[in-house]
């Protein structure tokens, strides 16, 4: 018995071909829809920059230089008067300061002129008669010096006090006293360098104490004596 359907004829035969064909089709069509861009025109001729207007821009006028005024003309020269050779001419006399014999000599007694000293600050170093202690009189002159540091030690040796709140804040250093020993003996303080107000205050206080001092003299003269002394303040 023959069949009814002829073979060729079947469709199930290359399904599976069609089927693949087919989604190669879609997939691609899917893949060109989602990568398609589409750009608007423009007029690229429009966007144009006229750079000669800008360069040939007027530039206004702000100032305008204005040409020197030219110099004045020379003066015009004197007139010169001529004087003839007839005419009177007043000469100038010039008197003798040659004294005669009949003027009176008046003789003028010397004048004295008072010279006021000017008062100059002498440095401990270089005076003559340096200044010292009432215990260093009676010294000899090469160890005044001497007897005058080891009393100023001792003093304030004595008189030292160290300031609280320097201790308390551990601030030590030095401290430098320029002094100055006046013509009546008194002590006056010039100037200090200190690392802290504490111990500024301190050394001033001490220098202050100092007693009444011979005055140093230079020849002869009581005059004025600048010492400069350093006071360690240190904590053990």
């Amino acid at each position: 018995m023959e069949p009814k359907k002829n073979p060729k004829a079947d469709l199930n035969r290359n399904s599976g071909l069609y089927f693949a064909i087919g989604l190669a089709v879609v997939l691609a069509l899917t893949w060109f829809g989602i990568e398609y861009k589409k750009y608007d025109k423009q007029d690229y001729a429009d966007i144009t920059l006229e750079v000669d207007e800008d360069l040939m821009e007027d530039v206004p006028i702000t100032e305008q230089i204005q040409a020197p005024p030219p110099p004045p003309p020379p003066p015009a020269p004197e007139v010169i008067e001529v004087v003839e050779d007839e005419a009177v001419v007043e000469e100038t006399i010039i008197e003798s300061t040659e004294t005669d014999q009949e003027e009176v000599i008046v003789e003028v007694e010397e004048v004295e002129v008072a010279e006021d000293p000017i008062e100059v600050d002498v440095p401990f170093a270089v005076i003559e008669d340096k200044p010292m202690f009432p215990e260093c009189q009676s010294r000899p002159k090469s160890q005044q010096f001497q007897c005058f540091k080891e009393n100023l030690d001792k003093h304030v040796r004595k008189t030292f006090r160290y300031p609280e709140i320097a201790q308390e804040m551990n601030i030590q250093g030095r401290v430098y006293v320029n002094f100055r020993i006046n013509k009546d003996g008194t002590i006056t303080i010039i100037n200090t360098r200190a690392p802290d107000k504490s111990l500024d205050a301190e050394a001033r206080r001490i220098i202050n104490k100092l007693p009444k001092l011979i005055p140093g003299k230079q020849r002869g003269r009581p005059t004025s004596v600048t010492f400069a002394y350093p006071i360690v303040f240190k904590l053990n």
